[in-house]
C-alpha cells in the first residue's frame, strides 16, 4: 500500500513559520521523527518511509500554494498513487488553533490550494486533515492573517497539534481514514 502525504505551504525563509505553512511542519515532524530529509525534486522536496508494511511519500510542493494541484498530480502520476490514498494537511481559518479534523472529502472553503488541487484533479473527493489555525483578523485581512507568524502563546502549544496530526498521519495509512476520523475528530 502506497500513500501521497501531501503538506501545503509556501517556499522561501519569509514564509517559513507562517500559520499557511502548517502543512510543511507536520510533513517536518513526520520527517524528522522517521529520521529521513527531504530533497529538491520535480515541483516538491520529496521524502518517503515505510510503516507497519506501507509506504508513506511525503511531498512539499515548490510551487506556492496556489499552484500546489501542479505537485500532487505529478506525484501522484510519478508513484502510480489513487486518489483514495491520498492525504493533504491544510491550514482551516474555520477551525480554532489547534484543531484537527480529518474528511474524505469537501469544498476548498476559500483556500487557494485546495482550490488548485481541486481544479487539477477534477474533483472534491481527496482526504484532508484541517489544522485549525484560528480567525483573529478583521474583515479583508484574512491573506495578511494567514501569512502571519503564530503568536508567542500558539507557539507553545503547536507542538502538541503537530505530534497529534502526525499520529492521524500514520492512522490514516494504517487503519484507514473511516476509523481514524471516529478516534480522532472529536
Amino acid at each position: 500500500m502506497k500513500y501521497l502525504i501531501v503538506g501545503l505551504g509556501n517556499i522561501g525563509n519569509e514564509y517559513e513559520n507562517t500559520r499557511h505553512n502548517i502543512g510543511f511542519k507536520v510533513l517536518d515532524q513526520l520527517a524528522q521523527d522517521h529520521k529521513i530529509n527531504f530533497e529538491l525534486s520535480r515541483q516538491a522536496m520529496v521524502t518517503s518511509f515505510k510503516f507497519k508494511g506501507r509506504a508513506f511519500h511525503l511531498i512539499k510542493p515548490t510551487t506556492y500554494m496556489n499552484l500546489s494541484g501542479k505537485a500532487v498530480r505529478l506525484w501522484m502520476q510519478e508513484l502510480s498513487i489513487s486518489l483514495e490514498n491520498v492525504l493533504v494537511v491544510v491550514d482551516d481559518i474555520a477551525l480554532p488553533f489547534a484543531t484537527l479534523r480529518m474528511r474524505q472529502k469537501g469544498s476548498a472553503a476559500g483556500h487557494n490550494g485546495l482550490k488548485n488541487i481541486e481544479e487539477l484533479l477534477g474533483t472534491q473527493e481527496y482526504a484532508r486533515l484541517r489544522f485549525g489555525v484560528g480567525d483573529d483578523f478583521s474583515k479583508g485581512r484574512q491573506a495578511d492573517y494567514v501569512l502571519s507568524n503564530f503568536k508567542k502563546e500558539e507557539e507553545k502549544e503547536l507542538p502538541f497539534a503537530i505530534h497529534k496530526a502526525v499520529e492521524m498521519i500514520l492512522s490514516f495509512g494504517t487503519i484507514g481514514i473511516s476509523q481514524t476520523m471516529t478516534q480522532y475528530n472529536k
